[in-house]
C-alpha cells in the first residue's frame, strides 16, 4: 500500500508512524510544507484519562510527557485577588516543538520518508497512484477544499477574540487568570509545558479588544509577525499575576476560534482514497478538546482501522469514520457551552463573588454530581458557601421576590402564572397593569437567534419586570437568556426546562438561575 500524509504535524506523523510501523511493506511518504525545526505556538496538554489509547498504539506521546513534560491535579481558579483550586484532573503538557522532535525521529526510525519545505499539489498526490491519501493539513486543508462538496464541511466563528502567548512565569498547572482592566475583562489559561516555559492564552470579548486598541496588526500577514503592542499590553495588564515574568511570543497574533463540523471524512478519486485527520476534519476549542490529542486520537482509529480490513480501504475508512465521528461529535457538543462562557467571561466576572465565579467556571459543561466526583472537598465548600448566605441547601433556600417570599427554589409555572406554596406572580410579554410580573420569554433553537429574544428580556427588565422566565429553545440558549436576565440587567430568573435535582441545583449554586421549573426530580 502506498500511502501519502499532508501535514507533518503531530497528528500526521504519528498515524504516519503507526502505518509504517504496523507493517513495514506499507510506503509512507509525509509532505510537509514547513522545515523540520518550524513550530508554531507553544505547549500542547493531553487528560490522564485519554492517554491510554494513544499509548496503547505508541509509547512515544508516553515517552514525550514523562522525559520532557509536567504533569499536575488540580486546577487552579483566581478572580478576585482570591486562589480556588479544583481537583481530580490530571493533565500532563509538553513543548510543542519537543513532541514534534520525538515524533520526526519515531517516523523516522520505522521508515517514514518526511519531505520537508514541500507544498504538496492535491492534485498531483491524486494522479500520482497512492492507495491513500490522509490530509492533515490542519482547518485551512486544502485536501478537503478540493472534495468540499463530499465534505460538506460547515464553520461556525465564536465571538471572542484570542491570542496564543507563552511566559517565563512558573505556573504549577492549569490556571485561569481573571482580570479587568482598564478597557474590559481579559482571561488566561494559563499551564506549564516544561524547559521553564509556560503557555499563556488570553481571551477577550470584541469590545474589550476594540477598547484596547489591540485590533490594529494585520492578521493576514504571513506566518512568523507577531503582534508585540499585544504582548506589551497584556505584560502590563497581568504583571501582578506574573510576578515580573515577561510574555514569549511565536506567530502570536488575535484570532476568532473556528469551531469545523465535516459531514463526511473520507472520499475516492478513481483509484485514490482520502481521510481526513484532526483539524482537516474537526476543530472543538481548547478549552475542552485539545487538538493534537484529537488529531493523535483520530491517528490510532484510522491505523487500527486499516490494520483490521487489509487491502479494504474502503471498508477500514468507513470503520474509521462509524468510530471517530460521534466521538469527536461528543467532544464539540461539550466544547459549545465552554467556548460560550468565554464569550460572556465579563459579565460573570463582575456579577459573582470568587467561589462561586469558580464553581460557575468549573460547571460550564459538567453538573454539581460529576464535578463532586473530581473533588469532593471543593464541592462541599462551595455548598457551605452557598448555605451560609442563604440558610439551607440551593433547592430548599427562600427567595425574597418582589416584596414576596418563594419558600424554595423549585416553582410551577401553570397557564400565565408562577405559582409556588403561598403565591403566585403572573407571567406577561409586558407589563399586565398594576403590581409585580414576570416576563415569559421563548429561547430560539439557535444562538445566531438570539438577539431578539435578548432584547425583549433588556425591554422586559427595563419596563418592571420583576422576574424573567425562559423556556424553549435548547439548554444553552435557555441558559445563555437567564445569565443575561440575571448578570447582566439584575432581574430574577427563572429556568424552565424538565430538570432533574442535579442540574436544577448546578444552575441554582452556579448563579445561572434563581429559580427552577418543569420538575428538578430526583
Amino acid at each position: 500500500m502506498r500511502v501519502a500524509v499532508v501535514g507533518g504535524g503531530p497528528g500526521g506523523l504519528f498515524v504516519a508512524a503507526l502505518l509504517r510501523s504496523a507493517d513495514p511493506r506499507r510506503e509512507v511518504t509525509v509532505y510537509e510544507r514547513n522545515r523540520a525545526e518550524d513550530t508554531f505556538g507553544f505547549g500542547v496538554v493531553f487528560s490522564d484519562a485519554t492517554l491510554a489509547g494513544i499509548d496503547d498504539a505508541d509509547p512515544v506521546l508516553r515517552t514525550a510527557l514523562t522525559e520532557h513534560g509536567v504533569h499536575w491535579d488540580p486546577i487552579e481558579v483566581r478572580v478576585h485577588g482570591e486562589r480556588l483550586r479544583c481537583g481530580g484532573n490530571g493533565m500532563a503538557a509538553v513543548e510543542r516543538r519537543t513532541l514534534l522532535r520525538l515524533l520526526q525521529e519515531r517516523a523516522a526510525e520505522v521508515g517514514v520518508e518526511v519531505r520537508y519545505a514541500t507544498e504538496a499539489d492535491p492534485d498531483a498526490l491524486l494522479s500520482a497512484g497512492a492507495d491513500l491519501v490522509v490530509a492533515a493539513d490542519g482547518a485551512n486543508s486544502r485536501v478537503r477544499a478540493r472534495f468540499a462538496g463530499t465534505a460538506g464541511a460547515t464553520v461556525e466563528t465564536a465571538s471572542a477574540k484570542f491570542i496564543w502567548l507563552g511566559t517565563t512565569y512558573p505556573f504549577a498547572g492549569l490556571t485561569f487568570v481573571h482580570e479587568r482592566g482598564p478597557h474590559g475583562v481579559f482571561a488566561v489559561h494559563g499551564y506549564p509545558i516544561g524547559s521553564g516555559v509556560s503557555t499563556f492564552i488570553v481571551e477577550t470579548d470584541e469590545a474589550s479588544w476594540r477598547a484596547a486598541g489591540l485590533d490594529a496588526f494585520d492578521v493576514t500577514q504571513p506566518p512568523g509577525p507577531s503582534d508585540e503592542r499585544s504582548r506589551a499590553y497584556l505584560e502590563e495588564l497581568f504583571a501582578g499575576q506574573l510576578d515580573g515574568a515577561e510574555l514569549l511570543v511565536n506567530n502570536s497574533r488575535w484570532s476568532n476560534f473556528r469551531t469545523l463540523r465535516t459531514r463526511r471524512w473520507t472520499a475516492r478519486a478513481g483509484r485514490t482514497a482520502v481521510a481526513l485527520l484532526g483539524d482537516a476534519a474537526h476543530t472543538a476549542h481548547f478549552s475542552v478538546g485539545s487538538g493534537t490529542k484529537m488529531a493523535m486520537e483520530d491517528a490510532v482509529a484510522l491505523a487500527a482501522a486499516l490494520d483490521a480490513h487489509g487491502d479494504d480501504v474502503d471498508a477500514a475508512l468507513a470503520a474509521y469514520e462509524a468510530a471517530r465521528q460521534p466521538q469527536v461529535a461528543r467532544i464539540q457538543d461539550a466544547a459549545r457551552p465552554s467556548l460560550s462562557w468565554w464569550e460572556h467571561v465579563g459579565r460573570s466576572h463582575d456579577a459573582l463573588p470568587a467561589w462561586q465565579f469558580a464553581y460557575h467556571f468549573l460547571t460550564r459543561s459538567l453538573t454539581d454530581a460529576r464535578l463532586r466526583r473530581r473533588d469532593e472537598g471543593f464541592v462541599a465548600q462551595v455548598h457551605a458557601r452557598w448555605a451560609a448566605e442563604h440558610g439551607a441547601e440551593p433547592l430548599a433556600s427562600p427567595l425574597e421576590l418582589a416584596g414576596r417570599r418563594v419558600p424554595g427554589r423549585v416553582v410551577e409555572v401553570a397557564g400565565d402564572a408562577v405559582r409556588y406554596p403561598g403565591g403566585a406572580l403572573p407571567l406577561a410579554a409586558g407589563p399586565p397593569g398594576a403590581g409585580p410580573w414576570g416576563l415569559a420569554v421563548t429561547a430560539p433553537d439557535a444562538e445566531q437567534d438570539l438577539p431578539p429574544a435578548l432584547d425583549a428580556v433588556a425591554a422586559g427588565v427595563r419596563a418592571g419586570a420583576d422576574l424573567v422566565a425562559v423556556g424553549g429553545g435548547t439548554p444553552l440558549t435557555r441558559r445563555l437568556l437567564c445569565e443575561a436576565a440575571r448578570l447582566e440587567h439584575g432581574a430574577a430568573a427563572l429556568l424552565v426546562e424538565d430538570a432533574d435535582a442535579d442540574t436544577a441545583t448546578t444552575a441554582v449554586l452556579s448563579g445561572r438561575t434563581d429559580l427552577v421549573a418543569g420538575g428538578a426530580r430526583r
